[in-house]
């Protein structure tokens, strides 16, 4: 059977992670989460900016994510920022580790999202950037806006 459209409401996402990384591969995760992590993460209290993925015995964790503490929770709130679990299928981790074991990648999370009533991560397999790559990236998005501005100039002439 197919599964139904289900809605994606972005929780977090990881804008530096584009900007100082090549994209190389993405694939979609769920992760091992607390009660209170859920709802903390469910009010956007997500911060992805110096995560990434780490291997144990065989499984992917995602460390250095920040899950603020949630607002009504009790002395058993969660510990923001503990290494959580990835649920990837056998195939999908022997993989990602075989990426990883390359010189010069690493794996890093793009964005949190909802989907449906589960929370997922987008997780990419990024090589770094140097310093004139960013530049050129830059130049060539201003590039394109200007292009795009003169368009829309021309077009409100005639």
């Amino acid at each position: 059977m197919s599964e139904p459209n289900r809605p994606i409401r972005p929780l977090a996402t990881n804008r530096k992670a584009r900007h100082d990384y090549h994209v190389l591969e993405t694939l979609e995760a769920g992760l091992v989460l607390t009660g209170t992590e859920v709802k903390a993460a469910r009010t956007g209290r997500v911060q992805l900016k110096d995560a990434f993925v780490e291997f144990r015995s065989g499984e992917a964790f995602l460390v250095g994510v920040h899950i603020g503490p949630y607002s009504h929770g009790n002395r058993e709130n969660h510990e923001a920022e503990r290494p959580r679990k990835l649920l990837l299928k056998r195939r999908q981790l022997e993989r990602l580790y075989g990426a990883l074991q390359t010189k010069g990648l690493t794996a890093v999370p793009l964005s949190l999202y909802l989907k449906g009533s589960w929370i997922k991560v987008e997780i990419a397999v990024v090589q770094g950037k140097k310093q004139h790559d960013k530049r050129e990236a830059e130049r060539r998005r201003e590039l394109e806006r200007e292009a795009r501005e003169a368009m829309k100039a021309a077009r409100s002439w005639g």
